[in-house]
């Protein structure tokens, strides 16, 4: 949740950042109403139970004459305390639940808008050129025997696929070049669980208007992530940590799950966008201003594996109403795809500033002894759709396909997938 002194302080940053969404600006002044109550609530309260405490002092002291009228008299104070408590319980969820519906407030320089309104940080690398006619992703993977969507769609339906033989072999060699370069990195891997309880889904802030990306399993009341940052954010959920040897950085390798309930009939055609999918999520808890230059870093190791790769990508700063709601910033990275004759988000990563740990309680301390919410980011280093941009980029015209130098360690030295290869 958003910082409540802000929103007391300078609840004009918060209305234009919600404006720059294109969220509810009228949920700022719902806030500040809400505040309001909530604190005239518990001071209610407060002055009720200091009497309530001067009172029974008085009572103890009476003499026993008095006593009866005393005592009866408190059991009324007492009743009017537990009111004014409930009141005042009663009005903190509410300022909770309204404050909780309001997103991070993006950071200075990220543009207004919706989906087209990025802007172009920088592109690298030339696109690939071909002198025959390049075969999209599926074609190439289904020529190698790679990919399998028809018994994907068998076994499980549509946006399901089996990744076979080399294909296999590709996405674990793409994953563990990351996990390398994360460890290289200071990244401890963690392999995260892919089922979380509700209070982590929505501490991380998946529970909002895209909630229904989500698949959840009623009978457990258990939510399977879409990326293990859920479960990273939540790793250190109701801690202190001690940040003064520098950031605590994780690497988490999970099975990532999403409905893509919201893509309206896009990227049906192979692995681009699919219900089940590998990702290795880098993670970090760092001191709030020591973000913005973790940022960076994340985003260079992101851009050192598209660099390794061969591939021609570009780096965006998206726009605020293209954010998720605990994003204060977020860089996409996207691959030039060639048969789509376009650049596709890759992987990105976001700053999510003190946003995520305010609302699972994680905090370090401060150099006076009282504590203060860390900051979160995240970034993905490698995953399954990475395979698309990789065949279509180095595709040769007899379907073959050139392994990048970076990557033939990771797949015992093969420099060319033959259309025969399994």
């Amino acid at each position: 949740m958003i910082d409540a002194q802000l929103l007391r302080e300078n609840p004009d940053a918060v209305r234009s950042s919600q404006a720059a969404r294109g969220a509810s600006v009228e949920l700022v002044d719902a806030a500040l109403a809400a505040d309001a109550a909530r604190r005239t609530a518990i001071n209610e309260f407060e002055t009720l139970r200091a009497s309530q405490n001067l009172f029974g002092k008085r009572v103890a002291k009476a003499a026993k004459d008095e006593k009866k009228q005393l005592v009866a008299e408190a059991q009324v104070l007492a009743a009017q305390v537990k009111a004014a408590s409930a009141a005042a319980t009663d009005a903190d969820a509410e300022f909770a639940r309204i404050v909780g519906s309001i997103a991070n407030p993006i950071l200075d320089g990220v543009p207004s808008g919706g989906e087209d309104d990025f802007l172009l940080i920088k592109t690298v690398g030339e696109k690939p050129q071909f002198d025959f006619e390049p075969r999209d992703h599926l074609e190439l993977g289904e020529l190698l025997g790679a990919i399998d969507m028809g018994r994907g769609a068998k076994v499980s339906g549509a946006r399901f696929s089996f990744l076979r033989g080399i294909g296999a072999r590709l996405e674990l060699a793409i994953m563990n070049m990351g996990l390398d370069r994360a460890l290289a990195g200071g990244f401890i891997p963690l392999i995260t669980p892919t089922l979380v309880k509700p209070e982590i889904m929505r501490g991380t802030g998946f529970l909002g208007e895209h909630a229904d990306e989500i698949y959840y399993l009623p009978t457990d009341d258990l939510y399977l992530t879409g990326t293990s940052e859920v479960a990273l954010a939540g790793y250190h959920a109701d801690e202190i940590l001690d940040l003064s040897d520098g950031p605590l950085r994780y690497a988490g390798w999970s099975t990532c799950y999403r409905r893509e309930a919201g893509s309206g009939g896009k990227d049906t055609r192979g692995i681009i966008r699919v219900h089940q999918f590998n990702k290795l999520e880098m993670f970090s808890y760092v001191l709030p201003e020591n973000a913005a230059a973790e940022h960076e870093r994340l985003l260079a190791l992101q851009e050192g594996m598209l660099v390794s790769l061969g591939l021609s990508y570009r780096v965006i700063d998206t726009a605020a109403g293209d954010l998720g709601s605990s994003a204060a910033r977020k860089y996409d990275v996207e691959a030039w795809v060639p048969t789509q004759g376009a650049y596709r988000e890759l992987t990105s990563t976001s700053n999510c500033t003190t946003y995520q740990a305010r609302r699972l309680d994680i905090r370090y301390r401060t150099e006076s002894g009282k504590t203060a919410p860390v900051a979160t980011l995240n970034g993905t280093l490698a995953t399954t759709r990475w395979i698309v941009a990789l065949l279509e980029t180095h595709q040769r015209a007899d379907g073959s396909v050139v392994v990048p130098d970076a990557l033939r360690p990771y797949l015992g030295g093969l420099e060319i997938i033959e259309p025969d290869s399994l």
